[in-house]
């Protein structure tokens, strides 16, 4: 198993009045704060090819797998725990907080269901939430790319390199051509060479808009994923610690921190759970006194 264990979130963010995320790898404090997971080690990267199989190869099984795994999720129900950020130093200016249930009807429908949601003061830190943000928190950041997104990115092989105990083969993806009316991963995956399955992803959600009075920017993030019922790596926590650079309003900065956890996978219509490593979060499933949904 990896050290990164079960939990999810993600935002692209426009600015809305003038105010005052490059990953900051200060993952090492982070492990002894409580709820964070623990993040794994990361080994040196080795530009050797991989050996007995071409990366042509390893990308067309991953794909697959890809699909595989997408056709799996949707089986399963979980909790979304949503929280961004703006910050001034270590104070928190603003914040964006939502937690979702994944479930389904009797027909499959995919459901959410909100349990918790205040009202957002995001705008006190100058930005505010976009259809784009919440299409990324749920879709890009735990990014998927199957056999049927493969011709819509380039894929270079960038080498290998080992996360906790798994090794992996690492690559590069960037989209070959933008349709603005989409969004697009662009950044690094680490995919296990035994399971041939993607683990983590690091990058940003693209396109962005650079427009006068119009910016919409969005933070670099990396997502871990988690082992679940043994097969499949499903997202499980994402975290994004980064500075938008505005260019209107004089050049303004703002410094915002994303954290998603995914919590409680279960097979849909199964009793098997797979849970957050020490969440003590008044959130979590089956909490009493939990709160009512509130309109945002």
């Amino acid at each position: 198993m990896p050290c990164f264990v079960a939990s999810n979130f993600g935002v692209g963010l426009i600015q809305a009045v003038p105010a005052n995320m490059k990953l900051i790898l200060v993952l090492l404090a982070m492990m002894c704060m409580a709820p964070f997971p623990a993040f794994c080690q990361e080994g040196p990267l080795s530009t050797d090819p991989p050996k007995a199989v071409t990366p042509d190869q390893i990308i067309q099984k991953f794909a697959a797998k890809e699909k595989e795994f997408k056709e799996a999720r949707d089986n399963y129900t979980f909790r979304q725990d949503v929280k961004i950020q703006t910050l001034d130093g270590d104070t928190v200016t603003g914040e964006y907080r939502e937690v979702f249930d994944v479930t389904y009807d009797n027909q499959g429908h995919h459901l959410e269901n909100v349990v918790f949601a205040p009202q957002s003061t995001l705008d006190n830190g100058g930005i505010l939430m976009t259809p784009q943000d919440l299409q990324d928190i749920r879709h890009t950041m735990p990014f998927v790319l199957t056999t049927e997104e493969i011709p819509e990115y380039n894929i270079l092989y960038v080498g290998q390199q080992q996360e906790d105990e798994l090794h992996c083969y690492v690559f590069d993806i960037a989209p070959k051509k933008i349709d603005p009316k989409k969004r697009y991963f662009q950044g690094r995956i680490w995919v296990d060479d035994q399971d041939l399955q993607i683990v983590k992803t690091s990058g940003k959600a693209v396109p962005e808009t650079h427009k006068k009075n119009n910016e919409n920017l969005f933070p670099k993030f990396t997502t871990w994923r988690e082992q679940v019922d043994g097969k499949y790596w499903f997202p499980a926590y994402t975290l994004a610690d980064d500075t938008l650079h505005f260019r209107s309003g004089g050049f303004q900065d703002v410094h915002i921190r994303d954290v998603i956890k995914y919590t409680d996978y279960k097979r849909f219509g199964s009793k098997v759970t797979v849970t957050y490593q020490n969440q003590n979060d008044d959130h979590s499933p089956g909490a009493q006194g939990q709160e009512k949904p509130q309109p945002k």
